[in-house]
């Protein structure tokens, strides 16, 4: 049995060490290190490793960091809601969201043509911009094809973005996919829908990609679920997991609380009545904010790998044939 420890700030103190006392600290403390160490250990494993995250993670500063942990392998498979996809359109084409408050006058806001979520302030100019990119993306993919599944349209729109902090750029680039089961529940599913009207042999097939993300790992496969969030992203790979044998590590770091019975409150502890994660396998289950929670458990996972020599950035991929270099020529040209 382990026993409580005081905390004790030391000069030049890095995230690793600080995490490393938390295992001693008590309340979610400790759960974040469990989370940290099943993190290393999922990459230690090469368990292919599902990161999910709701779209408000992408509104706030983690974007970069989620485009970060692809290219440093982190992160094998993507499962997310579109609002995160417009938002990384909209920032790789240079739109930029405000720091606001959790009290504002939300009338006024309205008024001003500003849209609030938490504290975060996005002007409807942001999805003005997106239109106006979206639109020009949708009309080469048409003319390339007619029909696309969610996963691999997600892929060529990342190609065309060639900004080093875009998840759909990273993504796509180191050959890693991007899931958005509900992608028409937001400004993305109107645009695809009055392209549609123009153009009605188009068609974006949701069914397949969902056969795409249920066989994107097999049985024999070790598998790890870092959920952050809930939502249809957290249960479609959870769902992958299930159909194949269960996941072997699982991180689920969320606000909600196990008695809401909801997805985004359902524990690790849960999942193995489902079999979505093993009898046996190893999770933890961290209560608060993931801007908060999963910075420090992700970058003492970092630190720890790195410091062992195996954190290795992936080499750019070539997609149907083509290099990288080619896809851009075609997407400008």
């Amino acid at each position: 049995m382990s026993y409580i420890q005081d905390l004790k700030w030391n000069k030049g103190m890095k995230v690793k060490d600080m995490v490393s006392s938390f295992s001693n600290l008590g309340y979610q403390s400790v759960e974040l290190k469990k989370a940290s160490d099943v993190i290393v250990k999922m990459k230690k494993d090469n368990a292919k490793i599902f990161l999910t995250f709701t779209s408000n993670m992408v509104t706030s500063g983690l974007r970069g960091f989620f485009a970060q942990l692809i290219q440093l392998g982190m992160a094998d498979v993507i499962v997310t809601t579109v609002g995160g996809i417009e938002e990384d359109i909209m920032k790789a084409s240079g739109a930029r969201f405000k720091i606001g408050n959790f009290s504002s006058d939300d009338v006024e806001l309205h008024e001003k043509g500003v849209n609030r979520i938490g504290n975060i302030l996005v002007n409807n100019e942001s999805y003005m911009h997106f239109e106006d990119r979206i639109m020009p993306m949708l009309d080469k993919l048409y003319a390339k094809q007619k029909r696309w599944d969610v996963s691999s349209l997600l892929r060529e729109i990342g190609l065309m973005l060639d900004d080093k902090d875009s998840i759909l750029f990273q993504a796509a680039s180191c050959g890693v996919p991007i899931f958005c089961p509900a992608i028409t529940d937001g400004a993305f599913g109107f645009h695809l829908y009055l392209f549609q009207q123009k153009h009605t042999d188009f068609i974006v097939d949701v069914v397949k990609d969902f056969g795409n993300i249920l066989f994107v790992t097999s049985y024999d496969e070790k598998k790890g679920v870092i959920a952050l969030g809930g939502s249809i992203s957290k249960h479609h790979a959870i769902l992958s997991t299930l159909l194949n044998g269960g996941a072997n590590y699982a991180v689920y770091m969320t606000t909600a609380h196990k008695t809401s019975g909801s997805m985004s409150g359902a524990t690790t502890e849960e999942a193995k009545s489902w079999g979505k994660v093993k009898d046996e396998s190893d999770v933890a289950t961290v209560i608060g904010d993931v801007t908060i929670t999963f910075t420090l458990a992700m970058i003492n996972a970092l630190e720890q790998l790195s410091e062992e020599g195996l954190l290795k950035p992936r080499e750019k991929v070539k997609v149907e044939g083509r290099s990288l270099e080619d896809i851009k020529k075609y997407v400008r040209g």
